[in-house]
């Protein structure tokens, strides 16, 4: 079977790096083009110096040129950034996969409306780990709906623009939907000052930013006398990477179609 030829966007990034290491330790894989922005310091470098195993790929700017060559585009970048890609992917015919967080509803409905024309894999979170922990949350939160206080608190680094991150949305989305709520009308994302007593339905979201921290989150279901937490925390970016080869696998042979982590891990 052929490799599969990844452009990935970001590349100079800290998670771009760690897609680059991915990309040369699978042996179904090839890296095809490495993308920056047109005035980022790393033109023209090799890629895989950035990783420390050259590889002669040069990093560039021309999204264009580096679908020409590509089968799949990573994306781990930035709303604004994903939205050229999907027009550029869907001109060349490229399936995409996309771990960046934070769209607005109208950047959601065009990563939609391009899933009719290519394949994309749009996932807040990649990694095989967090995507069993949804699963479990599923089925925690359906034993666990009544009784019990559930609050959703996640940890990242400093650098991180968007909270509460994409993760612990999906959490509070898989939780709620498992107890029949709309995480719309019961979440919460901050309190202070006399807030009250605490809503029964209420699903509060905690955040955290520092340090290097790669990314920890936690649903606590409080109860009285007792408290359940379901815990996943990264240690490297590696296991994202790694989902986003698996994805890129998934998509092989597909023209077009929206997918999640759990359309990939065969959990639907």
């Amino acid at each position: 079977m052929e490799k599969i030829r990844y452009a990935i966007a970001g590349s100079a990034g800290r998670m771009g790096r760690t897609l680059i290491e991915a990309v040369q330790q699978d042996p179904e894989a090839i890296l095809a083009a490495a993308l920056e922005h047109p005035s980022s310091p790393f033109l023209g470098r090799d890629a895989g110096e950035l990783v420390g195993a050259p590889c002669g790929v040069r990093i560039g700017a021309d999204l264009d040129a580096a679908l020409a060559v590509s089968d799949c585009l990573i994306d781990f970048t930035r709303p604004e950034g994903t939205q050229q890609h999907l027009d550029a992917c869907q001109r060349h015919k490229v399936a995409l996969v996309i771990g960046t967080t934070g769209f607005s509803a109208e950047g959601k409905a065009a990563i939609e409306a391009a899933s009719k024309n290519i394949p994309i894999v749009f996932a807040p979170n990649m990694a095989v780990g967090v995507n069993a922990v949804f699963r479990l949350l599923d089925v925690a939160a359906r034993i666990l709906s009544q009784g019990y206080d559930i609050e959703v608190i996640e940890a990242h680094h400093r650098h991180k623009v968007d909270a509460p991150s994409g993760t612990a949305l999906r959490m509070g989305e898989v939780v709620a939907k498992a107890i029949g709520r709309e995480l719309s009308e019961c979440a919460v994302y901050g309190r202070e000052g006399h807030t009250g007593e605490r809503p029964a339905q209420q699903i509060g979201f905690a955040t955290i930013r520092g340090g290097d921290i790669v990314g920890d989150h936690t649903v606590l279901f409080a109860g009285g006398g007792e408290r359940i937490e379901i815990t996943h925390k990264s240690a490297s970016r590696m296991p994202y990477a790694q989902g986003a080869l698996r994805a890129g696998r998934y998509m092989r042979g597909r023209n077009s179609g929206l997918f999640d982590m759990q359309d990939v891990l065969g959990l639907k």
